[in-house]
């Protein structure tokens, strides 16, 4: 079974800075498309970014410029840099991976990924 822990949410005012962080197995990180989503309540959940195994990556347009993924192979980790925070950036964030696929630009899509973490909740305030 797949594990996958998100931590570093938390709340912060707006214009502020989170930088959350996905461990995983190093087989998951180094080999996985992997990717970030979050969901508000009353939402459904949408992708924020993704990055695949070659590290290409891709965005929302909702947070292209603000938000950053990455991968830290040393410590079996992805995070997601989140600038320039707003309220509507509120939401239960998770992390997810899928083994396999080729696209131009790692999908964004709920569907696309099959392992997810259990979320970290990040609130912003006005």
């Amino acid at each position: 079974q797949v594990q996958l822990v998100e931590s570093g949410g938390g709340s912060v005012q707006a214009g502020g800075s989170l930088r959350l962080s996905c461990a995983a197995p190093n087989y998951i990180v180094r080999r996985y498309h992997m990717a970030w989503f979050r969901q508000a309540p009353g939402k459904e959940r949408e992708g924020v970014a993704a990055i695949d195994s070659a590290g290409i990556t891709s965005y929302a347009d909702s947070v292209k410029g603000r938000f950053t993924i990455s991968k830290e192979y040393a410590k079996n980790i992805l995070y997601l840099q989140m600038n320039s925070l707003t309220p509507e950036d509120t939401a239960m964030y998770y992390c997810a991976a899928r083994n396999g696929g080729s696209w131009s630009l790692p999908p964004l899509g709920v569907y696309e990924y099959n392992y997810w973490g259990q979320g970290t909740q990040v609130t912003v305030s006005s």
